[in-house]
Order: structure tokens, then C-alpha cells, then sequence
């Protein structure tokens, strides 16, 4: 008889437990089974938030524990939202269901090479053009319109204000230098009309990050071939989105920095110290923003005084 799926308040113990796949793995077999799905040798990621493994080379299988539900919804509606709306490929919903309160996903499996694997090794040239790949990628989910998922929580306003309310207390927390900290209040001070709360709002999903990212290779070099991992996506301002490649991408390079922004739709002329503040307002206020851990920078935190010189570090013109 095949095992339950039990039941986790919160993320801790449900990570421990699902860490080890011998706990779940003969269940996941069984979803696959019935739905005639084969996996004679499954694939398990150690690596995300959920239950995900490859059943073969062609289909995978990801399965939300009832606390994360809302990341199945968002992963559900983004993927039929974006069909057959982009240049680059991302994963078609194969089949759905529920296993003891447990909602699922099949979902296509994408060819390429992990963005992770390949950014560091690439030459200049290729990361410049990936770069500004990935700014055209952005701004074209961006055009699609929003529709269920603008119901998608929490609203904007409302996350950008509890956003506001606790920075300076999670980047205490994360180690940001008190040289930053100290300027942190002043930066914020007009951070709800600098990032404009009520502004139409478009799909974003928070992560356009190396390990989202699927590339592949031809004669003119490395280009961008597939977008994955779609559980956090809300709506809200387009320039929120920028963040993770300027970050751990960029990583204040000129040409790199405006590869990306001139992919998004900005020239050189736009890239003002307006433009500048609303992003590393929006930095500090992103869900996973963490500058001590995330800007490629090296020796940033000695090059920079205060959050006005990073910023200039960040997004040289």
C-alpha cells in the first residue's frame, strides 16, 4: 500500500523531511503511474522549494505541499497566462491534480544547460548578450496582460508597504554594513511614491536569476533558450524584475549593465539618478533582496560610502 503525504504547519520540518526522497519518493512514482506516466528512472532536484524530479528526459513532476499552495496557483495560471506568448521556451502543463491535499503539476521538461552552470565560465561577450536576452525577455512577459493573475497575493501596495515598514530591520538582520543601514531611513523616506504603489500592474516573477534560466548554444555563441520556476510570481512594477540579473549578473560592468537595460527598452539617456534610486529602493525592498549575499560586485562594500555611491556602482552610466 502506498505511503500518505503527511501534513507540515510550516516550512522547517517539511525541508528536513523532504530531503530525504526515500520519504516520498515511491509516492511520486505513483502519482506518475496513474496517469500512465513513465519513471523508471526518476531524476529527484535537490535544489528549490517543493518536491520536483524529473520522471525522464522529457517530463517533470512537481509536487506543493498545502502550505505552498498559492505557489501552485501561481505556477498553474503564469504558465497558461505566458503560452505561446514568448521568443523563449517555457514548460507546457502536461497534467494536474491533488494527492492528500497535495496539489501537483506535469509539466514539460526544458533542453539547455543551466544558466547556473554556464554563466561563470562564458566570455564577455556572450554574458553581454544574454544580458540584454533576458532585459527583452522581461519587458515581453511584461507586455502580456496580467488577468487572473493581478488577483494573485498580495497586491503591490500592500506588499510594498510592509516592505517599507520592516527594511531596516531585515537588512540589520541580513548584515548589511551600518554605513548603509545609517542611510536606509532617508533613502526610504519617499520610497511609496518613488516606486509608485498604484501604478498598472504587470506580471512579475521575482527571479530572473542564473538558476531560472535554461541556454543553449550555436554558431553565433551562448543565447537564452528557456525560462523555469514561476511559483512566485505577482504583479506589480516592471522595474522590480531588474533587480536579480543587475545583481548577480551585471554586477556593475557598463556594458553589461547596459545590455540588460537596453534589452528592457532603456537607453543610455535613461539611465538618470532617478532611475538609479527607484532600483536600489527596489532592491532593498525586494522579497529576496539581500545585498550582503547578492551583488557581484567585488569589494563593493568598500568601494561604496552609502547607498547613493552603491547605487552608482550598481548602474554606471
Amino acid at each position: 500500500m502506498t505511503a500518505s503525504l503527511p501534513a507540515f504547519a510550516d516550512y522547517e520540518p517539511f525541508r528536513t523531511w523532504r530531503a530525504d526522497p526515500a520519504q516520498w519518493l515511491s509516492i511520486a512514482r505513483d502519482i506518475a503511474r496513474s496517469h500512465h506516466l513513465a519513471c523508471t528512472a526518476p531524476h529527484v532536484f535537490a535544489t528549490g522549494t517543493n518536491l520536483v524530479l524529473a520522471l525522464d528526459e522529457k517530463i517533470i513532476l512537481k509536487i506543493f505541499p498545502p502550505f505552498l499552495r498559492g505557489q501552485f496557483t501561481s505556477e498553474r495560471n503564469t504558465l497558461a497566462q505566458l503560452r505561446g506568448k514568448l521568443r523563449i521556451a517555457i514548460p507546457e502543463i502536461v497534467v494536474e491534480g491533488e494527492r492528500d491535499g497535495w496539489p501537483y503539476l506535469v509539466i514539460t521538461r526544458l533542453s539547455g544547460v543551466l544558466g547556473a552552470d554556464a554563466w561563470p565560465s562564458l566570455p564577455e561577450r556572450d554574458k553581454e548578450r544574454l544580458l540584454a536576452q533576458i532585459g527583452e525577455t522581461i519587458a515581453q512577459v511584461q507586455r502580456v496582460p496580467a488577468g487572473s493573475l493581478a488577483r494573485i497575493e498580495p497586491q503591490w501596495d500592500v506588499f510594498m508597504r510592509g516592505q517599507i515598514a520592516g527594511c531596516r530591520a531585515r537588512h540589520e538582520r541580513f548584515g548589511l554594513p551600518r554605513k548603509f543601514l545609517d542611510s536606509v531611513d532617508e533613502f526610504l523616506r519617499d520610497a511609496a511614491g518613488l516606486i509608485a504603489l498604484d501604478g498598472p500592474p504587470v506580471i512579475l516573477t521575482g527571479e530572473y536569476i542564473p538558476e531560472n534560466f535554461l541556454l543553449s548554444r550555436d554558431n553565433a555563441g551562448w543565447r537564452l533558450s528557456g525560462l523555469i520556476d514561476f511559483g512566485d510570481v505577482m504583479t506589480g512594477r516592471g522595474e522590480y524584475d531588474l533587480l536579480g540579473p543587475s545583481a548577480l549578473m551585471a554586477g556593475g560592468v557598463p556594458r553589461r549593465v547596459q545590455s540588460l537595460l537596453a534589452g528592457y527598452g532603456y537607453g543610455a539617456s535613461d539611465i538618470t539618478p532617478d532611475l538609479k534610486r527607484r532600483l536600489m529602493a527596489l532592491m532593498l525592498l525586494h522579497r529576496f533582496g539581500n545585498p550582503t549575499r547578492q551583488i557581484s560586485i567585488e569589494g563593493w562594500q568598500q568601494k561604496a560610502a552609502d547607498l547613493y555611491q552603491l547605487q552608482d556602482l550598481l548602474w554606471p552610466v
